[in-house]
């Protein structure tokens, strides 16, 4: 069906109170799940009145509403709230109308008019005044008329309140509610020199807005950090998902990052308007320049593939120092022709500043890695010994300094001599071991696990 025709749309007209002013602010966690605060300038009248709050989020938690309505010294008392979340819609229209007289015209131009007897999928069955019994399918209906809006069914999720007012007059009404359906993550973007020692990296902020609701001139705030959610029974909602915009804004800093309890908060400082079904992209940062180290891994227990990594401080004397949020980056590098080509990808997790920052980007193509074992024994009942052999070959024409990573368990200790030993845990060992150009290295060693 194209169109639904007749329906009356008069629910603004039900409210006692007049909304004349607005101020919102909305924060936003990384788990799907924002807090918005509403101020607004009301009329009430002196008593017991219903009051509708219309224009909150279809994925709202009603159960987290607080509400306060002040002016002087004179505050008013909810008395009863209701969430009231049946929307207009061709389904819930023609469930409404069953046993009810309906105008069903079809695309040949013609009309049918009856009692509606069924309505499933689009396709309904119609009963006509001789009692002609008519099934209809969707795809031949052009359009169904319904002679007024049914009871109960409203445009939008609206809360409705049972207020009692001390005085006639104006009121600054405050209503704050916790909603599903928005989310922000970070996003990185990072361009590295010719021979892999520095990059430029920007940060970006993404914004997904799938609350059903807009929040106009917001004060906006992102919480970065783990935040413990309980997770809410689920429930219908009306969220109606399309293809989102997508908005850039330049790249400058916008936003003040600040401790807060055991999280960072990042405060954009100016509104920002959120649209219903909107990625929104800000700065969080404009690109800064840090010094990166490239290094290459080499785990023979999972695989026998060469990882490379690059590693940077998170630090202001290494041109960061911001708390970084979790989040997606993509590094590129500059060709000799000066096109950018993308080198792969990888998310990091919230990181203060003064950590390092590690981005795995891909396999090295050149250099290969091979895990032998070259002999295990018995040794008494609960220990055993064993040899392991690790070849590395780098077919680069620069000699290159792997990093080979053993996973141990249990009590061990090394028999006889190894390699550089840079890194030394309760259960991995990593060995710093030199490859030159066009060559080989290999090595053994013997340990004994207890």
């Amino acid at each position: 069906m194209k169109t639904v025709k007749g329906i009356i749309i008069m629910l603004l007209l039900l409210s006692t109170a007049v909304v004349f002013a607005n101020d919102m602010a909305v924060t936003i966690y990384n788990d799907n799940l924002a807090l918005v605060r509403d101020s607004r300038n009301v009329s009430l009248e002196k008593g017991v009145k219903p009051f509708r709050f219309t224009n909150v989020a279809s994925q709202i938690d009603a159960t987290s509403v607080h509400f306060k309505a002040v002016s002087g010294n004179n505050s008013v008392n909810m008395l009863e709230q209701n969430y009231e979340y049946d929307l207009v819609g061709t389904n819930r229209l023609l469930e409404k109308y069953i046993d009810q007289n309906i105008v069903a015209t079809i695309k040949d131009g013609g009309t049918i008019n009856g009692t509606l007897l069924s309505a499933m999928g689009g396709d309904i069955i119609v009963q006509t005044s001789d009692g002609t019994i008519k099934a209809l399918k969707s795809t031949s209906l052009e359009s169904v008329e319904f002679p007024s809006l049914p009871d109960g069914l409203i445009t939008r999720p609206t809360l409705v309140w049972l207020l009692d007012s001390p005085k006639t007059g104006d009121y600054n009404a405050q209503i704050s509610y916790l909603t599903r359906g928005i989310n922000w993550h970070a996003e990185y973007v990072a361009v590295v020199n010719t021979d892999d020692t520095a990059l430029n990296m920007s940060g970006w902020v993404s914004v997904e807005n799938n609350s059903g609701a807009t929040y106009e001139n917001a004060k906006l705030k992102l919480v970065a950090g783990d935040v413990n959610i309980e997770q809410p029974e689920s429930r219908r909602n009306y969220d109606r998902m399309a293809k989102a915009d997508v908005l850039y804004a330049a790249a400058e800093p916008q936003f003040e990052e600040k401790s807060f309890f055991e999280y960072h908060l990042y405060t954009l400082q100016r509104p920002a308007t959120i649209k219903d079904r909107q990625i929104k992209q800000l700065s969080l940062f404009p690109p800064a320049g840090a010094d990166v180290k490239k290094i290459y891994t080499f785990n023979g227990n999972r695989q026998n593939k060469v990882n490379v990594t690059l590693e940077m401080k998170n630090s202001k004397d290494n041109g960061l120092g911001m708390p970084l949020p979790k989040g997606k980056i993509r590094v590129y590098k500059t060709d000799v022709d000066g096109s950018q080509e993308f080198i792969g990808e990888d998310t990091i997790d919230h990181t203060p500043k003064d950590e390092t920052v590690r981005i795995y980007l891909g396999d090295a193509f050149d250099i290969v890695g091979e895990r032998i074992v070259v002999d295990t024994k018995k040794i008494g009942r609960e220990s055993r010994q064993q040899t392991v052999r690790i070849k590395l070959r780098n077919h680069k024409d620069e000699a290159v300094t792997v990093y080979v990573v053993e996973n141990l368990w249990g009590d061990w200790e090394f028999i006889g001599d190894t390699p550089k030993i840079s890194k030394k845990e309760a259960h991995k060992v990593e060995f710093e071991i030199k490859v030159p150009s066009n060559g080989e290295t290999q090595f053994e060693y013997t340990v004994l696990f207890k």
